[in-house]
């Protein structure tokens, strides 16, 4: 018996939605990426459907935040699961699909490892492989990182720098990264990969390092007198500004061709210069607030991440145009209007 016969006759109705413009599929639509990618979808025109891996309890705060929770249905998808994802892209019937599902952060990656792997490198096969299933010319774009280049010492890293990943999460980057390609060669997909460099906004939850600094500065120049912890201050990263990495996805999927693309800014600082412009933004001495903390140090961190992001300018005419310095102003301007 066909897989397709086996699934509810929800899952194979002719169309999801009433309306038929371009259909994009966002996986992972929770995460600041995803909402900030469905506002620019719909900017577009497109229809966007939303996945998470439990809709009934997904923070919708990102959708709600930028004024478009009602504008996009978000629907339970497991991306560990090929049913699950085969049913919700038979349901759907996208014309473009955005991977950013999966774990996203590299410390939880070294105590939930094996997370990491399934829902970053198997959730990326499952659909790939939904994907050959459905035969449709569905164009697929996965979200990789900067991460999977490892540690390269001072060398800018492009499109052609070798793999050498130095954590869970990277690793199953890495290993969803050659999925793609190999999909792509064997089976003539459109799949590509956005190796994207650090990217911030308003929108990053408080776990990850930047808006945990952001913050913390904002409390302190409030009266706070609690005390910053953090690792090592002397890793140094090209930091962007999520909104118009979005931007670089869609273009990748409009291409002739599929390609994958180094995205970032071109320039790099360290964690230290971060905090600094983070606190001097409130007028305050940041070495009268953080402390280093042993604890917080990763079991192994990449020191220097540059990036070369030439090819995405030359074939996407993709440029960053919001420096690391612009990205800590919006952040910092917004941790203190919602402290007001």
């Amino acid at each position: 018996m066909s897989l397709m016969n086996t699934l509810p006759q929800e899952a194979t109705e002719m169309s999801f939605l009433p309306s038929r413009n371009r259909r994009a599929l966002v996986c992972g639509v929770g995460g600041q990426d995803g909402a900030y990618l469905s506002e620019f979808l719909l900017s577009k025109g497109y229809d966007v459907v939303g996945t998470s891996r439990d809709a009934t309890i997904m923070s919708r705060q990102g959708l709600r935040l930028l004024g478009i929770e009602d504008r996009v249905p978000v629907v339970t998808m497991a991306v560990n699961d090929f049913r699950s994802v085969l049913q919700t892209l038979t349901r759907v019937e996208p014309d473009e699909v955005y991977n950013l599902a999966g774990q996203t952060s590299v410390g939880l990656s070294f105590e939930q490892p094996v997370e990491a792997i399934e829902s970053i490198a198997t959730g990326t096969l499952n659909l790939l492989e939904a994907l050959r299933f459905v035969a449709r010319p569905i164009r697929f774009y996965n979200a990789g990182s900067s991460e999977c280049f490892g540690d390269t010492g001072t060398q800018v890293a492009t499109e052609q720098t070798p793999f050498r990943p130095r954590s869970p999460y990277a690793v199953a980057k890495v290993c969803a990264h050659n999925l793609v390609d190999n999909y792509c060669e064997s089976y003539g997909m459109f799949a590509c990969t956005g190796i994207l460099f650090n990217h911030e906004s308003v929108l990053r939850p408080g776990r990850f390092v930047t808006q945990k600094i952001v913050q913390a500065a904002s409390r302190m120049a409030a009266g706070s007198s609690e005390v910053l912890r953090l690792g090592n201050l002397d890793i140094h990263r090209d930091w962007g500004w999520a909104p118009e990495y979005v931007r670089a996805m869609w273009l990748m999927l409009q291409a002739d061709q599929p390609k994958d693309y180094v995205i970032a800014t071109g320039k790099t600082v360290s964690l230290a210069y971060f905090v600094s412009q983070a606190f001097a933004h409130f007028n305050l001495d940041w070495h009268d607030y953080v402390q280093t903390d042993a604890a917080l140090l990763r079991p192994s961190d990449i020191a220097y991440g540059a990036a070369d992001p030439t090819l995405a300018a030359r074939d996407l005419g993709w440029t960053a145009h919001f420096t690391v310095d612009d990205v800590i102003a919006a952040m910092c301007t917004d941790a203190a209007a919602r402290l007001a």
